[in-house]
């Protein structure tokens, strides 16, 4: 798996100039998932983005996650993620898993957060979305599993 975590004080997605997922403050996940990605990878991004320390405590240092601070989750699929663009104009999606493999492993990586007791909303899996947030910091990391 690969995951593009942002920190924003407020996110939103929107399909069909409907708003599906919208949080005030936490993180925005846009989630990439490969062939090789398992369960096993979707609990470890899970238990790390869960734990990820980097809220500011009261002396300003980056020591709280989203967990210890509130936050919310702004999850997004997005196979872009394993686009290959080494070779021409145009990128290369092979890297990245089906729908029919990964949808349940995004669905099942959302699942895993819920359990670390965060409040998890998604766009819609596969939909045209169109995702604004302001990035606090801004921060933005990248986690992969492997």
């Amino acid at each position: 798996m690969r995951i593009v975590v942002q920190r924003s004080k407020q996110a939103r997605v929107i399909v069909d100039e409907v708003a599906v997922g919208a949080i005030e403050h936490g993180l925005v996940l846009l989630v990439g998932i490969t062939h090789e990605d398992t369960e096993q990878d979707a609990r470890y991004a899970a238990e790390k983005i869960a734990g990820l320390r980097i809220f500011e405590d009261d002396s300003g240092k980056m020591n709280l996650s989203v967990t210890e601070t509130g936050g919310q989750i702004l999850s997004v699929s997005q196979f872009t993620l394993y686009g290959d663009c080494r070779k021409g104009k145009r990128p290369n999606f092979m890297a990245a898993a089906r729908p029919e493999q990964a949808k349940p492993l995004y669905d099942r990586f959302n699942e895993l957060l819920r359990d670390q007791g965060l409040k998890v909303e998604t766009g819609i899996f596969g939909a045209m979305m169109d995702v604004s947030l302001v990035n606090d910091g801004p921060v933005t990391l990248i986690i992969e599993s492997r």
